[in-house]
């Protein structure tokens, strides 16, 4: 692997690249806080003893490959601890990390997160909607996977698009356990010989989810286990660069192939619902003073009351006098109310909330 360098011996960022090599090596040779996000599915050390067979006496393919076996946990520490901190060197400020796991590593790994500085904000559970079964009958069928969401530190300011999640899920917010089904049929990648190229392969459902969430196009997501290039995939299509990094030549070369055929979604396709928050700040007072709504103005409640508009951008009625808010909390007996979407007034006949009004400044405001 080579990483290209500036005159001035600076690396340059790799993007849409998948680099060969140890990852831990090679995050260490990659420019410092120069990525926005990181998805990691790094070996889930199973430790596994012996074949697992079905009922009919068929073999089930398990993950028994050389880079899921370690000697013991505190090598599996020892290498946890390493990628790491290798990872969240290369975080910007204001970046974040996924980490997926299973109940065989997700303790460890969650613990070495928070011994290596990161600030954890929410363990999601993906739950399988189609969980290979219990075959032996001595546990419980393990139907779920768990990840950990983590910012860079504390302070940092993550990416978070809450309303494009609360749009994907149908206008409820989301919550913390997702409900999607493992890669199967066609999405299942397989090999020359037709058995399934990578054992561990995640669904693009899932770094869908991720990448909407916590993301934005032209952000540049790093995958130190690449594998078989889901990461890559979702994230070419969502209009993010992508760098992978992945030491087996054989999950590198169908990675590449698969990456080959992908194409970015257009770019009206790509915007998605942001924030509230994030949107800014608009003054009711500003409508009064651009004449948009003029003092004297009487605004309707949701059940009829009426209150008129102040020369200073505040509202009076018979009970009160105060913001939109206060107001609006004053005539249903509540602690808090949002005026912008309590109140309406009337043009030509019509009622129309005021925060339409709001939108109109904010569009200018963009533009």
């Amino acid at each position: 692997m080579t990483i290209k360098t500036t005159r001035k011996g600076a690396a340059t960022l790799p993007r849409n690249q998948i680099l060969d090599g140890d990852c831990i090596k090679v995050m260490q040779s990659l420019p410092e806080a120069s990525v926005d996000l990181i998805f990691a599915d790094p070996p889930y050390n199973l430790q596994l003893r012996g074949d697992l067979h079905r009922p009919d006496n068929s073999k089930v393919d398990a993950v028994d490959d050389a880079w899921d076996q370690f000697s013991s946990f505190a090598a599996y520490d020892r290498f946890t601890k390493e990628w790491l901190k290798a990872a969240r060197r290369l975080l910007k400020p204001n970046g974040a990390i996924w980490v997926i796991g299973s109940y065989h590593n997700i303790f460890r790994v969650g613990a070495a997160m928070q011994n290596a500085g990161y600030w954890i904000l929410n363990d999601v559970v993906w739950r399988k909607s189609n969980p290979m079964p219990n075959f032996r009958g001595k546990r419980l069928t393990n139907a779920h996977e768990t990840l950990i969401w983590a910012s860079k530190e504390e302070a940092s300011k993550y990416t978070f698009n809450y309303e494009a999640l609360k749009a994907l899920n149908d206008g409820v917010q989301m919550r913390s356990d997702w409900v999607l089904p493992l890669c199967t049929g066609h999405e299942r990648l397989k090999d020359e010989n037709g058995d399934k190229a990578h054992p561990t392969q995640k669904p693009e459902s899932l770094l869908h989810r991720a990448l909407v969430a916590t993301t934005n196009p032209g952000d540049v997501v790093l995958d130190p286990f690449f594998g078989t290039g889901t990461t890559g995939a979702v994230a070419k299509m969502l209009g993010r660069d992508y760098i992978g990094i992945e030491r087996e030549e054989s999950y590198r070369k169908i990675a590449e192939k698969r990456l080959s055929k992908v194409r970015k979604f257009d770019n009206e396709a790509l915007v998605v619902s942001t924030s509230k928050r994030a949107e800014p700040r608009v003054p009711f007072g500003q409508l009064v003073e651009r004449g948009m709504l003029r003092p004297g103005e009487v605004l309707t409640s949701p059940r009829g009351q009426t209150a008129k508009v102040r020369a200073d951008g505040t509202l009076v009625s018979s009970e009160c006098k105060g913001s939109i808010h206060q107001v609006g909390a004053a005539m249903e007996g509540a602690p808090s109310c949002n005026g912008w979407t309590y109140w309406q007034f009337k043009r030509e006949g019509k009622m129309i909330p005021i925060d339409l009004l709001r939108q109109q400044i904010r569009a200018e405001m963009r533009n």
